[in-house]
């Protein structure tokens, strides 16, 4: 049982709505299990996360049902993940996407609100517009790939934002994703705007390699002049700062961050709290399945320093809890799961 110091935690800071509000893609994740040889029969390439177009993933689809089962399907995105294990583990969790009006969207909506996650409700009808889906590929050495179509959520704008609740907020999480999106660039702007104007600390997520590989200078634009907390993995951060020293990737993260997470897989992790660098030791699993790792990770992170846990506690929380989801399939572990981790 982690113990936590709640009266202390509380006197010395100010009480907010919302531990978290995410800002980030509305997807609805369908996910398979692969060989190797579909991603050459397709043309994907495997381990990372590819944008495709509406015709593609139709195609991929129709490619995946003839020759396989669809394992899960539940709302999904880097954030969406992030913030639906913050209120599972306790917090509270506000979640700004774009849905259309289609089951998709109303299948995603009615999965935040089914855990209590507050989110702007923005359905849209615009035209054959339709809601963004993720398809997720599992290889056999639990490697995830994906081929995401946005939908409309390509088009996030600041109409989609609360500005009430991201001031009520104690971190305004981002994810990288969105870089993608020259309207969810310009929303983020406005969004950070705002909680820098409210003391709400700013959270960010590099997502994918993919998103280093080939958005660097959109990724540099929304960190700006620094962030409070940054999550990345190790490939991302090497790739972010071109070096394949990760002490090197260390000493910058901390020129443009005043906290970070560098995940390490079954190593563990390494944390910087502002202060020194802590490692947090990696828990034993067979995994079957890495999606939605990361996310899970931040989600237990921001939970656990937003609750009263030290940033060491909040790591090994994270640590314990991603070490359980990789032996299932899934981004997610059951609504009901998340609090017998701590």
């Amino acid at each position: 049982m982690i113990i936590r110091y709640w009266m202390l935690y509380f006197k010395e800071n100010k009480m907010k709505q919302f531990n978290v509000y995410g800002l980030g893609n509305a997807l609805v994740d369908v996910e398979y299990q692969v060989n190797d040889a579909f991603f050459k029969e397709v043309g994907v390439e495997k381990g990372v996360m590819t944008l495709v177009d509406r015709d593609q993933q139709l195609k991929t689809l129709e490619k995946l049902d003839s020759q396989y089962t669809m394992v899960k399907r539940c709302a999904g995105g880097s954030a969406t993940n992030t913030v639906f294990a913050v209120q599972c583990f306790g917090g509270t969790g506000f979640y700004s996407c774009k849905v259309a009006a289609d089951e998709s969207g109303e299948f995603y909506l009615n999965d935040l609100e089914s855990v209590g996650v507050t989110t702007n409700k923005n359905v849209e009808s615009a035209g054959d517009q339709i809601t963004g889906q993720c398809v997720v590929m599992v290889s056999d050495d639990a490697e995830r790939t994906m081929n995401t179509y946005l939908g409309i959520s390509e088009v996030l704008t600041a109409n989609e934002l609360d500005l009430t609740a991201i001031a009520n907020s104690e971190y305004l999480y981002i994810e990288g994703y969105l870089v993608t999106s020259e309207s969810a660039r310009q929303t983020i702007e406005v969004a950070k705007k705002c909680a820098k104007e409210h003391d709400v600390k700013l959270a960010f997520t590099f997502s994918d390699p993919a998103m280093v590989q080939f958005f660097k200078d959109g990724l540099n634009d929304i960190v700006g002049d620094g962030m409070d907390l940054i999550f990345c993995n190790e490939a991302e951060a090497l790739a972010f700062f071109d070096t394949a020293d990760l002490n090197v990737a260390i000493a910058k993260l901390k020129t443009i961050a005043k906290s970070f997470v560098i995940t390490l897989g079954s190593k563990g992790a390494m944390i910087f709290d502002n202060n020194e660098m802590i490692n947090i030791d990696p828990v034993s699993a067979k995994a079957v399945d890495t999606n939605g790792a990361g996310d899970l990770f931040a989600g237990a992170y921001l939970y656990g320093i937003t609750n009263g846990l030290t940033a060491k506690q909040s790591g090994d929380l994270a640590s314990k809890s991603c070490a359980y989801l990789v032996e299932n399939f899934g981004a997610r572990l059951s609504a009901d799961v998340y609090k017998t981790f701590l």
